[in-house]
């Protein structure tokens, strides 16, 4: 059978393949178009499979925060490399799951896989779809959903870094400043008392080490009960700079966030930061290998 310019076209259409592969398809179905999306689909999902081991460490962070600023959405949607994340067929995946999040209770990345994002696709087929089309593997790394009965805001900077945090109340342009401040200075937690007593106890035996080395060098021995003092003081140092709350404020080192909070009668109830490839061990490439990379799928 004779495979048309409009038989190409409508495959290229339905598939989003390129112009060569649907003719290769046509041609393998004998211009059965049903049997050449099937085929398509079956190959596709085997080089989707393929490329699941590669190393996604680039990428977007995406969100989306209700008109009421009490629901939002933050996803991490990762790629092999920066180039696909600019790509518009990256951007409109990102925003549409990150829609999904928002209007759906959805709390892990394996109910928005399953989720269903068009009509008879789930996000997992679409993405699987992604992969496909751009030539790399492309993977949702995490997700958080936050609903709040005081106001929630959020800070993204440069599509790598994103904020969310949820306020105490509805207060939001105070929320979008604390967002900015998290993201500059990555604090670990809000409060003091949220900080795990395991990671006080080996930051404090580390310290108190230290105290003793120095100490040494010196030809000065301490007694305990003093390395213990000049140990308890150090760790106080170190809470305020791992703590939101014990950090000097971005925008005016003069106060510190708790003192900012107080000032305004409010208070940070939570916040999230998720940051592109933050702990993925990603090879150094250069631009050209990117490039090569993309170029031989």
């Amino acid at each position: 059978m004779k495979i048309t310019a409009p038989m190409v076209k409508e495959l290229r259409q339905r598939t989003g393949s390129g112009m060569m592969e649907c003719r290769r398809a046509l041609t393998a179905a004998e211009g059965d178009m049903e049997i050449a999306i099937e085929n398509m689909r079956k190959a596709g999902l085997a080089k989707a499979d393929k490329k699941a081991s590669r190393v996604a460490a680039e990428g977007m962070i995406g969100i989306k925060i209700s008109d009421d600023a009490k629901t939002a959405a933050m996803v991490d949607v990762n790629s092999e490399t920066d180039f696909v994340t600019k790509s518009e067929d990256f951007i409109t995946f990102v925003n549409l799951v990150t829609d999904l999040v928002l209007n759906n209770e959805i709390s892990s990345t394996d109910e928005l896989l399953a989720a269903e994002l068009s009509a008879g696709k789930t996000v997992d087929d679409t993405r699987r779809a992604l992969i496909v089309k751009v030539g790399e593997n492309i993977t949702l790394r995490r997700l958080e959903r936050y609903t709040s009965t005081g106001s929630i805001a959020s800070y993204v900077h440069g599509s790598k870094i994103g904020i969310l945090v949820e306020m105490g109340d509805e207060n939001v342009a105070l929320g979008k400043d604390i967002a900015m401040h998290i993201a500059a200075l990555n604090p670990q937690c809000v409060l003091e008392e949220d900080v795990p007593a395991a990671v006080i106890a080996k930051e404090k035996e580390i310290i108190s080490g230290r105290i003793k080395i120095e100490a040494e060098e010196t030809g000065k021995s301490k007694p305990d009960a003093i390395i213990e003092k000049m140990a308890t003081g150090r760790i106080k140092k170190f809470l305020s700079e791992i703590t939101l709350v014990g950090q000097k404020f971005v925008k005016d080192d003069k106060v510190t966030v708790a003192e900012l909070l107080k000032s305004n009668k409010t208070s940070v109830v939570r916040f999230s930061r998720f940051e592109v490839g933050e702990g993925i061990e990603k090879a150094d490439e250069d631009f050209a290998a990117e490039v090569m990379a993309q170029v031989n799928g």
